[in-house]
């Protein structure tokens, strides 16, 4: 039977877990390097955890010609060049053929040495203790790389530390690490990517997103100013909050770009929080149009298991609502008109904190959600104006989203999606559901605090 020790959700929840065993290495003298591509979501979470400067170690692994997966070597920046001389021989791997790789993959390395640092040279190390980061360990070759690299260039110590790995992987990397964190160590162990939900390559623009925002991270002394002067032009706000909300405190990220519309608090569901790829995609494109978004966790981490709680309309409306009162008074989100997007059961919770703000709420977006949940009693005292979009393959779903909108007192749209499922999972489907939710928030956030229209 295969038992695995840990799940990952993705790459974002997987550095999260991680940095929460790094929390001892916080100081000023702390860099984070990650492994590009994968590596870069995982330790970006951890970067921001630990309020540390962000950098990239570019490595490129030597596979074995006709199993490029297993790797026989790396490579990476200043030459380095690490061989596994078991893989060669078992794959019978020659010298030409080795040459062939290790040339196709130096010319990827410094394409993407390029792509990714331009022309800023790679952070000082000199002294500083460096934490290598990648999303997992499966030969070790890369990391070993990784760890030479950042040795020669002057760190007094470094850490490796990873989501997920082998439980022989301290025998193999000893010697290149003083210290070496592991979130867990499952067994039987074939591959990284069995331990994530989610592990769909990470493009160059998730990369350099993620670098320019540790850079931005950085040059505001981890997270900015909330505010200037009297006629200072309004900034971009991105920064961690933890919200106190009857009894608990829980964690979310507020993202308004300078000059936003409103904020858009995401109501996630079916227990996922404010790590949901899907979710964060949908509110990277409402940043985008210029909207602001409130990702956070209804649940703590310790509720999260608890199949009841995830259920439970009444207890996860009223944590919204009480969020979305506090964000009233959260600096960066003051005064602007406020939005509600849910998904699974988020979308119940969202129309109970509609019905319970009334006016306060301009406008509801679902996406693949259950308002069913609500109850008949909610849904009929939500006035603000709902979109539900649903997947047209999600049937049963999209027939429990018709008999919802049925009760809703309020103006309301129901959006089909075509060739969706539930998850939206299909090519272009969630970008769909995104450019709805968009259209929609736009035209019922008004750009003043005046009063809401009658759109009933």
């Amino acid at each position: 039977m295969h038992v695995t020790g840990t799940h990952f959700t993705d790459r974002t929840e997987a550095g999260r877990r991680l940095a929460a065993r790094l929390a001892h290495l916080a100081g000023p003298d702390t860099v984070v390097v990650a492994l590009p591509r994968g590596g870069v979501p995982v330790a970006a979470e951890v970067a921001t955890a630990l309020d540390a400067p962000l950098d990239i170690c570019v490595i490129r692994k030597l596979g074995v010609p006709y199993q490029p997966e297993l790797a026989m070597g790396a490579i990476g920046e200043d030459g380095v060049r690490v061989l596994n001389e078991q893989v060669l021989r078992l794959a019978g791997v020659g010298d030409e053929q080795l040459a062939q790789v290790e040339r196709r993959e130096r010319t990827e390395l410094a394409r993407r040495a390029r792509r990714y640092r331009g022309d800023r040279p790679a952070s000082d190390l000199r002294g500083r203790t460096v934490i290598v980061v990648d999303d997992g360990i499966a030969t070790g070759s890369t990391a070993r790389a990784a760890c030479r690299i950042v040795r020669a260039r002057g760190a007094a110590r470094v850490v490796l530390a990873v989501p997920v790995a082998p439980r022989d992987w301290t025998d193999r990397l000893t010697e290149v690490a003083d210290e070496l964190v592991c979130v867990d160590t499952p067994s039987p162990f074939f591959a990284i990517g069995e331990f994530y939900a989610d592990f769909s390559q990470t493009g160059d623009e998730e990369v350099l997103r993620l670098l320019a925002e540790a850079r931005s991270r950085e040059g505001h002394g981890g997270g900015g100013p909330e505010g200037g002067g009297p006629g200072d032009p309004p900034e971009d706000v991105d920064r961690e909050l933890l919200l106190s909300v009857a009894g608990v405190r829980l964690a979310g990220r507020l993202t308004v770009p300078a000059g936003a519309r409103g904020v858009v608090v995401f109501a996630h569901g079916s227990g996922s929080g404010r790590h949901s790829p899907r979710n964060r995609h949908v509110a990277r494109y409402l940043n985008r149009v210029g909207l602001g978004t409130l990702l956070f966790d209804l649940l703590t981490e310790a509720e999260e298991p608890d199949r009841r709680k995830v259920f439970d309309v009444g207890l996860l409306g009223s944590r919204l609502t009480a969020v979305a009162r506090e964000l009233e008074r959260t600096d960066g989100a003051r005064g602007l008109p406020l939005g509600l997007f849910g998904a699974s059961t988020g979308a119940a919770a969202a129309l109970y904190t509609a019905a319970e703000l009334g006016p306060a709420v301009r406008a509801v977006v679902s996406r693949g959600g259950r308002p069913d949940l609500a109850g008949p009693d909610v849904l009929g005292r939500v006035d603000a104006p709902t979109l539900l979009v649903v997947g047209a393959l999600d049937t049963t779903v999209l027939d429990l989203n018709r008999q919802a909108r049925a009760r809703l007192r309020g103006r309301s749209e129901l959006a089909v999606v075509p060739h969706a499922s539930h998850l939206f999972e299909e090519p272009g489907t969630l970008d769909q559901a995104a450019e709805l939710a968009g259209d929609w928030f736009l035209r019922h956030l008004p750009p003043t605090d005046g009063p809401r229209a009658d759109d009933r």
